[in-house]
């Protein structure tokens, strides 16, 4: 049995990385720190960003991974 996954998490993950398709590869650690740059789940307060949406993020990169992986044939 593979992972369930809402379907915002779905949602987000495809549409980053076809706007993004250069910039998703198929590492976890370099994905999570491109959805944290190109979404607002790390608010920037006073020049430092801070996670507060750590677990979604991780799921929308661990999502993009996969994606990225299956669509190019890793």
């Amino acid at each position: 049995m593979g992972n369930i996954r809402q379907t915002y998490i779905k949602r987000v993950a495809i549409e980053l990385v076809r706007h993004y398709p250069e910039q998703f590869t198929g590492d976890f650690r370099e994905n999570k720190k491109k959805v944290l740059e190109l979404t607002d789940l790390a608010p920037v307060v006073d020049g430092v960003p801070r996670v507060t949406y750590k677990k979604l993020a991780n799921r929308i990169a661990g999502y993009a991974t996969r994606y990225v992986k299956r669509k190019r044939g890793v």
